[in-house]
């Protein structure tokens, strides 16, 4: 059974560089998000300075992205809020069950993320437009939810190997 479990371990290379290339991505969503905004506010104060009145929506739209993929990488992480007070209090194999059931939990979240974000994105997103930018689709504006949940997928399907994988390694030593 060990041996599965290292064929499978070779994938883990595959995880850091997803987890890498969505934690680049939010850090230059946080770079564009601070320029624009300092541009927008020292706008409205320094005459040289323009104010485009396409900031706001685009400052939110990088939020939100910044918002949902940071929340896929908290999932990799274990960062995410969790009630585990009663932890210490509960048979171990208690505990790695209710992990396992939440892992699944937000795996089906993250599934109807997929689904239900990429029908919003491509249609009621594809339809209109930013109203400061009438050549930008809203499509942009609903897309980070699937793309999220994307990343969701992928690191909860780690999470729940790690799970599976200490069960059965901890029962064969």
């Amino acid at each position: 059974m060990a041996s599965v479990f290292e064929k499978i371990d070779k994938v883990k290379p595959v995880y850091d560089m997803v987890y890498r290339g969505v934690m680049f991505l939010c850090k230059v969503l946080l770079v564009v998000d601070i320029g624009i905004t300092c541009m927008a506010v020292a706008g409205r104060y320094i005459s040289f300075i323009p104010d485009p009145s396409w900031s706001e929506e685009i400052v939110l739209t990088c939020m939100s992205y910044m918002a949902v993929l940071s929340a896929a990488l908290a999932i990799r992480r274990g960062a995410h809020i969790r009630m585990t007070a009663l932890d210490s209090y509960m048979p171990k194999a208690v505990v790695k069950f209710l992990d396992i059931l939440a892992d699944v939990s937000v795996l089906i979240l993250a599934v109807i993320m997929i689904t239900v974000g990429w029908r919003y994105a491509s249609g009621i997103g594809a339809k209109g437009s930013y109203v400061s930018m009438p050549g930008l689709s809203r499509f942009w504006m609903y897309f980070p939810v699937p793309l999220a949940g994307v990343a969701m997928v992928v690191f909860e399907l780690e999470a729940l190997y790690s799970h599976v994988k200490d069960i059965f390694v901890k029962e064969e030593k």
